[in-house]
């Protein structure tokens, strides 16, 4: 009894010293975050696409993106999730990392002003409009057990989308990192168990995430193993391939936070 009450108390008291850091970390934040983008805002320019294409339900895509570039995802039916993987094209030993990206940022939630991290402390990707806010960055993509569960045969799935990806790159099992589902609305309840709200998801929605540094992502649309309409992704999405507006000194991503001004000053070193 004594030994399970002083993990209790060790638990209850971690918690608390993780809320009080959270804390501290939340009110050093010296901006907040941009309103949604709206489903009809921000078009881009025909001057400012470089490619554009459809990823079919159960497939998947590789985009290369230099430094500046963006890449808009569009859930054209609003019941497709993307799950995205992704490493710097001139090391691929580093990646996209969503321990550090919900560590640094102290949220699950990415939204737009947020940014994906590298394992190496650099900003990878930053979510410079979004329509949705409703990404996952803790359960992963489907895997062939999840499909199974879900709809009895075993049918393509992102595990399996992101090794046929990996391999094309000279890459393995070893180099895949955990991934970012966007459209998949994500949470917790206040048992600590996984939730699904079908009720974020709209047709149109659309994230655009701007390259800071030069990279390759693999993108699966399959369905997230959370989401109960099987199969869900059963409509292409779109990727638009283009160029980013240039950046500002106000730029929100760049200027969130103590910590995103620092991990920006880092990831400019690879540049000067």
């Amino acid at each position: 009894m004594m030994a399970a009450e002083t993990r209790r108390e060790i638990a209850e008291a971690n918690r608390r010293h993780y809320e009080d850091l959270r804390a501290a970390g939340q009110d050093a934040t010296t901006k907040s975050l941009p309103d949604p983008t709206a489903l009809d805002a921000v078009p881009i320019v025909p001057d400012a696409v470089i490619s554009s294409e459809q990823v079919p339900a159960g497939w998947y895509a590789t985009i290369r993106l230099r430094r500046g570039e963006a890449l808009r995802i569009v859930d054209t039916t609003g019941r497709s999730s993307v799950s995205m993987i992704g490493w710097r094209q001139e090391d691929t030993s580093e990646r996209i990392n969503c321990a550090d990206t919900v560590k640094v940022q102290w949220t699950t939630r990415l939204a737009k002003g947020r940014v994906i991290l590298s394992d190496m402390g650099r900003v990878f990707m930053s979510l410079v409009e979004d329509t949705s806010g409703a990404h996952d960055v803790l359960v992963g993509g489907s895997t062939p057990a999840s499909t199974l569960a879900a709809s009895g045969p075993i049918s393509r799935n992102t595990h399996a989308n992101f090794l046929a990806a990996a391999a094309k790159l000279g890459l393995g099992l070893r180099d895949i990192p955990p991934c970012v589902t966007f459209f998949a609305p994500v949470s917790l309840d206040t048992e600590g168990r996984f939730r699904w709200d079908a009720s974020c998801k709209r047709s149109g929605d659309f994230v655009d995430l701007r390259a800071e540094m030069n990279v390759v992502v693999v993108l699966s649309n399959c369905a997230h193993p959370l989401d109960l309409i099987s199969p869900a992704a059963s409509e292409p999405v779109t990727l638009i391939r283009h160029r980013a507006p240039a950046v500002t000194p106000e730029d929100v991503c760049r200027t969130l936070s103590p910590e995103m001004v620092r991990a920006f000053a880092f990831t400019d070193r690879l540049f000067v």
